[in-house]
């Protein structure tokens, strides 16, 4: 089931953000982030015992541009559909705001190739992206995620 993240999923959300970035495969985020930005997130949680098996958030960036961020799934979950299906809700709701492109820094390539996203160069993100977020990351300037961009129809 997705929805909307509630406040009480901030731990879980973090936790399963912790499994990744831990190894190298997605930029932590701290709880005061994860706090200040939970209108961005929505989650899989299981239907039966509530437990969150995924998330994803959609920030917005600018007039027309937003980012998906925080995209995981938990690895017992995965190929099961359920990255895709939370990549697709928040694609569906950027168009709801009449947002033209949404972007992602990625190590996984070729899961957003298939949503239909296409490589482009760092630069051409928009210079708030890297005054916001970038400068604070661990890995500033030396970047080694990959930048995927999708026009919305």
């Amino acid at each position: 089931m997705i929805r909307k993240a509630k406040i009480q999923d901030i731990k879980a959300i973090h936790s399963l953000l912790q499994i990744y970035s831990s190894k190298g495969e997605l930029l932590p985020r701290p709880f005061s982030k994860l706090y200040d930005h939970l209108r961005d997130f929505i989650v899989y949680a299981d239907e039966k015992s509530g437990e969150i098996i995924g998330c994803c958030a959609l920030q917005f960036c600018w007039e027309d541009l937003a980012e998906i961020r925080s995209l995981a799934v938990h690895p017992d979950y995965l190929r099961k559909n359920i990255g895709t299906l939370l990549a697709e809700t928040v694609l569906t709701e950027a168009k709801t705001y009449d947002i033209k492109r949404v972007f992602s820094l990625t190590y996984k390539p070729a899961f957003f190739e298939k949503l239909g996203f296409v490589q482009v160069d760092k630069a051409e993100l928009p210079l708030i992206k890297i005054w916001s977020d970038c400068m604070l990351c661990v890995k500033f300037p030396n970047c080694d995620e990959i930048a995927m961009i999708k026009e919305i129809v």
